[in-house]
């Protein structure tokens, strides 16, 4: 990690320079391939105020830059108010990119093995279920679906396609009507 620390119309002393570089190597739990981080420490007088800038520019891999602004009266609690702003910053960053459900090779060889041995499970035990070929023909309407289920005695339902273009399914009751869902 590069580290650059700059004064403008400031003379950086020693303790101020360590201070930085310490707050700085605090960054690094946040395990991100943090690139650079450039401090810049402004002296300024406003309407007779004297007052302190601090600006950290942080440059992160994959072109990702988080820039912090700071002033105030003293130095070190510009500073202080930098870094704790720059490290909820880079801790947000951090967990959006650990939320950003990363699945080692691993976990998804062992979830094909346990989805495969499920599959083995069902075809020894589920005789019941028999898988169906679906015909190919054209969307039914509603009356070609009725009339399909008044001839055909096996067929209990039917799926088709109403006017709106909405799946509608019709089934036969056991009072010898159809209902439709």
């Amino acid at each position: 990690m590069n580290r650059h620390i700059a004064g403008r119309h400031f003379e950086l002393t020693e303790p101020i320079k360590n201070y930085i570089d310490s707050a700085i190597e605090s960054l690094e739990k946040y395990n991100l391939e943090i690139i650079s981080v450039h401090c810049i420490i402004s002296g300024d007088t406003k309407n007779g105020k004297k007052g302190f800038s601090v600006e950290f520019v942080v440059n992160l891999k994959d072109k990702n830059t988080v820039v912090i602004t700071q002033r105030d009266k003293d130095v070190y609690a510009a500073i202080d108010v930098a870094i704790d702003r720059l490290k909820k910053s880079l801790r947000r960053f951090s967990d959006k990119i650990k939320d950003h459900n990363n699945i080692s090779l691993k976990e998804i060889e062992s979830e094909i093995e346990e989805g495969q041995e499920q599959l083995d499970y069902i075809d020894e035990t589920d005789d019941d279920i028999v898988p169906m070929d679906l015909e190919l023909h054209k969307p039914l309407d509603f009356d070609e679906a009725k009339t399909l289920l008044k001839e055909d005695p096996k067929r209990h339902f039917i799926v088709f396609n109403d006017n709106e273009g909405r799946m509608r399914v019709m089934y036969k009751r056991a009072d010898g009507k159809f209902g439709l869902y």
